[in-house]
């Protein structure tokens, strides 16, 4: 049984030109303990998705106009807000973008990991809120946990402020963790060491992961399956060894090439892989697929109609007319 059940989402904002699409009719299930990596270029709607999975979308001026979020079989679109908070934070967390941002700079730390304990452990004492909260410190492996938690954001490093924001997420101990590029700004060994925590957290916890990323060497590290999403689609799923050893989508195969390589011979003057173009504006998708202009193998079909995203078992699809297996 699927933990979370995406249907059709369609999320919209409108702007100074109308109305644009961010996200176009989004399906895909996360199972219970597994790891599901969305990866695609800045703007194809990664992160609109998990907010619109959060219902964190600002109304006026973005909408969820259609779909359904299921969460154990509950849509948490038709909830009122009053239960879904009761949900966020709970049941369901996210780890943002960018953790001075999303930190209050002017409420300490032990503050900030106890809100959400407040509000959904409301049996717990004051001292056992603290007790947790110290304990989510260690377990994600802040130095000197007794000093920081009563420290401010602006106090701790870019790495252990996301650290703070990963226990925060976990201290309820959430069935699904929404986690938004959450080693973006990071040096690479500090990128390594907060992945690692997520997959030691999540095998001591059971939660599900949603790991938002346009970094694939990440994604080749810790994900079971992967989304992968262009202008608000997605254009290919499948499991990590399906993707990475048999991709099917262009798209797919571009962003593949695209990875600088460290073995092999290098050829002087030799130019990396890049994708040509650039992706489409929401306000002018183009009639056919969207990726057709950037696209290798595009025939005349391919401008004129829009692809259907095309399963082949229950985890390999593909939105494309000429998939690589017939190229």
């Amino acid at each position: 049984m699927s933990l979370l059940e995406v249907k059709n989402l369609v999320t919209e904002f409108k702007t100074e030109d109308g109305w644009v699409r961010a996200v176009r009719g989004v399906s895909f299930e996360i199972k219970p303990g597994e790891t599901v990596g969305i990866v695609g270029e800045s703007g194809c709607g990664k992160s609109v998705t998990a907010r619109s999975i959060m219902r964190l979308i600002p109304v006026p001026p973005g909408n969820i106009a259609s779909g359904e979020v299921l969460l154990e079989g509950e849509d948490l679109l038709k909830m009122s807000e009053n239960d879904i908070r009761k949900v966020r934070g709970n049941h369901i967390s996210m780890i943002f973008q960018d953790p001075m941002t999303s930190l209050n700079p002017v409420l300490r730390i032990g503050f900030q990991l106890e809100e959400a304990l407040k509000l959904h452990q409301t049996h717990l004492s004051a001292q056992e809120r603290y007790n947790v909260a110290l304990d989510m410190m260690k377990r994600v492996k802040i130095p000197s946990p007794e000093q920081r938690i009563r420290e401010y954001p602006h106090q701790l490093s870019g790495g252990m402020r996301q650290r703070v924001m990963i226990a925060m997420a976990l201290a309820c101990r959430p069935k699904l963790l929404l986690a938004d590029e959450p080693t973006t700004a990071l040096d690479v060994t500090v990128q390594a060491q907060i992945l690692n925590l997520m997959k030691e957290l999540q095998e001591e916890i059971g939660t599900a992961i949603m790991l938002i990323t346009h970094d694939l060497g990440v994604v080749a590290d810790v994900c079971d399956r992967i989304l992968v999403m262009y202008l608000g689609q997605i254009v290919e799923a499948g499991t990590a060894k399906e993707v990475f050893s048999r991709p099917q989508h262009p798209y797919t195969i571009s962003l593949m090439k695209s990875i600088p390589k460290i073995r092999g011979k290098r050829v002087p003057g030799e130019r990396l892989d890049t994708i040509r173009g650039m992706v489409p504006s929401l306000h002018k998708i183009p009639k056919g697929c969207s990726f057709a202009e950037r696209c290798d193998f595009a025939q005349e079909k391919c401008r004129e109609h829009q692809p259907e995203l095309n399963w082949h078992s229950d985890t390999a699809a593909e939105r494309c007319f000429f998939p690589q297996g017939t190229h």
